[in-house]
């Protein structure tokens, strides 16, 4: 399939594959911020995280695909559907993730953190996205292979451009060789995204590099 690959259509496949890796982008950096804002909202304002936890301990169980058929009949069969599906498989993994390692944090490090005469972007920058950005990591890594079986799903429904249109369509004609290749090409881009999460952990979260590395060696 690899070999068969080279001699595909590469500017056909080439507008496939950014235009699924341009979907799944947009719906991880959607949920990433929707995430950081309500564990911080959960963590900063007792009554709302109460409110809130209510909420997504009532809709996280709720299987995503289920919804597909409401988002489609809200929004149409848009990009915005498909942006939409994936943000929904991320956001709760990841609001739940960054608010149990805000809830971690020791008192007495706001105590220290407060003594210093940090203020509130301080307190943020120094002591709580340090604490929620390798959890938020560790989440969207498992998250990722269900996003991006739910970016398939989708873009079998109302588009004639990405992977998942690419793998369905070469399905229907019963070109085998191209949707093998198709496929090749979505675990390819699961792949590229774990090395890009990887990249940002060890940009970020140095600290965190070092414990690995000191794990591994022992």
């Amino acid at each position: 399939v690899y070999a068969y690959m080279a001699h595909l259509n590469g500017s056909d496949l080439l507008a496939h594959t950014l235009t699924s890796l341009q979907r799944i982008g947009w719906g991880i950096l959607i949920a990433t911020i929707l995430s950081a804002l309500l564990s911080l909202s959960m963590i900063l304002y007792p009554r709302v995280g109460r409110i809130l936890s209510t909420f997504i301990y009532f809709t996280y169980p709720i299987p995503k695909l289920a919804l597909l058929p409401v988002v489609m009949l809200l929004g149409g069969l848009g990009e915005a559907t498909k942006v939409v599906m994936i943000v929904l498989i991320i956001l709760f993994q990841l609001a739940v993730s960054m608010r149990d390692a805000l809830l971690a944090i020791p008192e007495e490090h706001f105590a220290v953190t407060r003594s210093l005469g940090a203020s509130t972007w301080g307190l943020l920058r120094h002591l709580l996205l340090p604490a929620a950005l390798p959890a938020a990591l560790s989440a969207l890594r498992i998250a990722i292979g269900t996003a991006i079986s739910v970016l398939f799903v989708t873009e079998t429904y109302g588009t004639t451009e990405g992977l998942g249109y690419y793998i369905s369509d070469a399905w229907m004609r019963i070109d085998y060789l191209d949707m093998y290749a198709g496929i090749a090409l979505l675990s390819l881009m699961g792949v590229g995204l774990f090395i890009l999460i990887d990249l940002l952990e060890a940009i970020l979260c140095p600290w965190q590099a070092i414990g690995k590395d000191k794990a591994y060696r022992a």
